[in-house]
């Protein structure tokens, strides 16, 4: 890479038995504070792609679904070489709901560096993931990027970055972080905001020279931890993670240590490392280095493949308990089985577990009914991407309300709470207050900003924040910003009010018709367009009132040969309320679901037939 004229950090002297040649690292930092987009600059700062290659923005965000959203919903690895040193980086998640991957993650880097946005500084989801790397003594490379913001507001973030650690109890070697401050977009790194430049050395000099190497014992016996799993369509099964001992030889043979104390012999048939983006089949590996293994199908998140002669297995990976739990069943709608390519019990079964297999964040459970199971994970933006990522490859299925997990301590219910983050305008202060307080929300903390918006602390419970995301962006008309962290449990705190209107249900199979619509429009909010097919059950709008209204969006005008005296009044139709999947999972009641299709989102009550509704809601 070209040359810059920043001066070098004087580096401490590598310890014993550590690894010269090799930098693990993981990019921490809240959503859309451009981590993304620096891993882009370092990639081709370090010549790995050609002069002429075409390479998109943000090309470690590789799903549609992250493209579309803007932000990282999985743990991804690349590589790259600066002055004879591998630098392996894993861009993690910056959302506590993909927490799971986050745990995986830091289990397989030695350092992490910190991305903060110069104005906004560390949010919750920073002090989420560094609270993690922390805990497990990782020290830091703080960078503060988009310096080029025209508030950026440099020593105060420093400052807070500084008050973050030790909130989050950094011992002194933790606090003595390094400060680089960059532009992501333009590719440049300073030491300091007054010096100027064209690249990211600074940034290189300052990971090789402050991060420490892996640690390296020769005499060890091998142990690799399985962090995160890849499938090939060439290759099959494939187990990510790091070499912490010893070394892995491709056709090497080996011992499965699994989660449940089993032990079985394995064989590695294709070892491969990191280049870019790019995994190259390498002849072996030592400690230290991040590989991905191939051949050995049947594995799960925190196996140890160890010594074939003296096997000693890794602890297990910890991840935190899910807190939000949901219920995916069979689509048994009128219409099921239309839309999709997989609509059978057995093969949504299937691909929930395998899910589960990879994602040890998700708990999956049988309910007793062989067309439903009850999915948990960390929270609602999880599972949201679970269905979508689903209905994308051809399933279709029907999900209830999202609901909490309680526990039971001495004979106390304990519910999850969540510490919100709310970022908005002064003058709003006191509807998102009073929205907050009817969900048994507290304030816990307020702070004054110059740019005339106000940043507010509440502690609120998990149940009180479903569906309240919708409401706070209408209340704040866009204008707010939301972010959530979870806080660990208390007792119980009483009943919360639900949703406060009811829903308007088609009573009959068939298409909308504008003649409909128009007349129904006036007593609540419709859903659906105008010769969208219906059926008996399908909610197609909010009722202004409590209760809900059964309707007939199929009626249409009677004509008879009469000629009206006057002219008939123009049928002008208000826009309808589009549902997309996010808005759906928030705004239905525990009688109702969500149907997701490949082609549509639909919702639905659970019970379909009207005369029936008022039976099953008494039992």
């Amino acid at each position: 890479m070209t040359q810059g004229s920043a001066t070098l950090i004087d580096a401490p002297p590598v310890a014993a038995g550590v690894r010269p040649d090799i930098r693990n690292i993981a990019i921490v930092a809240h959503v859309d504070h451009g981590k993304t987009t620096l891993v882009d600059a370092m990639l081709h700062q370090s010549g790995i792609f050609r002069a002429n290659e075409v390479v998109v923005d943000r090309v470690m965000d590789s799903s549609d679904l992250e493209r579309e959203r803007g932000i990282t919903i999985l743990a991804k690895n690349t590589a790259v070489s600066y002055r004879g040193v591998k630098i392996n980086i894993v861009d993690t998640p910056g959302h506590a709901d993909f927490g799971g991957e986050v745990e995986r993650t830091l289990a397989m880097v030695d350092g992490v560096l910190l991305v903060v946005d110069a104005s906004e500084g560390p949010l919750p989801q920073t002090r989420f993931v560094l609270k993690k790397a922390l805990e497990l003594g990782l020290p830091a490379v703080l960078c503060i990027n988009k310096i080029d913001r025209a508030d950026a507001r440099l020593a105060e973030v420093l400052d807070e970055v500084y008050a973050l650690f030790i909130d989050l109890g950094a011992d002194d070697a933790q606090l003595n972080f390094p400060v680089v401050y960059t532009n992501a977009r333009a590719g440049i790194a300073l030491t300091s905001p007054l010096d100027t430049g064209t690249t990211l050395k600074v940034l290189f000099d300052t990971i090789v020279e402050r991060m420490p190497g892996p640690p390296c014992d020769p005499e060890a016996t091998t142990q690799f931890q399985v962090n995160n799993l890849d499938y090939n369509d060439y290759v099959g099964r494939l187990a990510i993670g790091r070499i912490v001992a010893g070394e892995l030889l491709a056709g090497g043979q080996y011992t499965l240590c699994r989660g449940d104390g089993r032990q079985e012999p394995c064989k590695v048939t294709l070892l491969y490392s990191w280049h870019g983006l790019e995994r190259l089949e390498v002849p072996s590996a030592r400690a230290g280095d991040i590989v991905a293994i191939g051949g050995i199908e049947d594995l799960a998140i925190g196996d140890t493949i160890a010594d074939r002669e003296r096997p000693v297995a890794l602890p297990p990976i910890r991840i935190e308990e899910p807190t939000i739990a949901m219920i995916f069943g069979v689509n048994t709608s009128p219409w099921g089985g239309r839309e999709g390519q997989y609509v059978t019990s057995r093969k949504i079964h299937e691909r929930l577990f395998a899910e589960a297999r990879r994602n040890v964040s998700l708990r999956i459970e049988e309910t007793g009914q062989p067309d439903m199971v009850c999915v948990a994970g960390r929270g609602e933006l999880q599972l949201a991407i679970l269905i979508e990522t689903m209905r994308r490859e051809g399933y279709e299925i029907q999900v209830s309300k999202p609901t909490i997990i309680t526990r039971e301590e001495k004979g106390v219910v304990l519910e999850p709470m969540e510490l919100l983050y709310v970022d908005v305008p002064e003058d709003f202060i006191g509807i998102v207050s009073q929205l907050l307080a009817v969900r048994k929300g507290i304030m816990s903390g307020m702070e004054h900003q110059d740019s005339g918006r106000v940043r507010l602390e509440f502690t609120v419970p998990s149940r009180g924040l479903i569906g309240f995301r919708s409401n706070f962006l209408t209340a704040t008309r866009g204008t707010g910003i939301l972010n959530m962290l979870f806080n660990g449990y208390a007792p119980w705190l009483g009943a919360i009010r639900g949703r406060t209107n009811g829903a308007m249900v088609a009573d009959r199979e068939g298409v909308a018709t504008p003649y409909a619509i128009f007349h129904l429009q006036e007593r609540g909010t419709i859903f659906v367009k105008a010769t969208t097919p219906v059926y008996e059950g399908m909610i197609v709008g909010e009722y202004s009132r409590d209760n809900d209204l059964d309707v007939n969006l199929t009626k249409e005008k009677k004509l008879t040969n009469m000629r009206a005296s006057g002219h008939d009044e123009a049928t002008i139709l208000t826009p309808p309320r589009e549902m997309n999947l996010d808005a759906a999972l928030e705004w239905i009641a525990e009688d109702e679901l969500v149907e997701v299709t490949p082609a549509n989102v639909r919702m639905r009550k659970k019970v379909l037939q009207k005369g029936l509704r008022p039976k099953t809601a008494k039992e």
